[in-house]
């Protein structure tokens, strides 16, 4: 089963509000979802993004893979490259 990291919108119509959820990818955005590992709202200012970093990378080291814009919102919050230094010290 191929797993991604992705985001999923709850937000109203005009009004964008997004989970970052760990998810089959052949279940639909908005569907069934294994774990939310936290929220990302574009309209505040700056843009509010929380993040549950132990289990982001937990899911990295276990294979999931993120989406384009979960990957820079990874890299914004310095997920990614945690994660790349845990690759390289083992």
């Amino acid at each position: 089963m191929a797993v991604k990291i992705r985001l999923k919108r709850i937000g109203a119509k005009k009004a964008p509000f997004y989970r970052i959820v760990v998810a089959d990818a052949r279940a639909p955005r908005d569907g069934r979802s294994i774990e939310t590992i936290g929220t990302f709202n574009p309209l505040t200012t700056p843009e509010e993004v929380k993040i549950d970093e132990e289990k982001a990378l937990a899911w990295l080291g276990n294979g999931a893979k993120p989406s384009d814009t979960v990957r820079n919102l990874f890299s914004a919050q310095g997920i990614m490259e945690k994660f790349h230094n845990s690759k390289i010290s083992k």
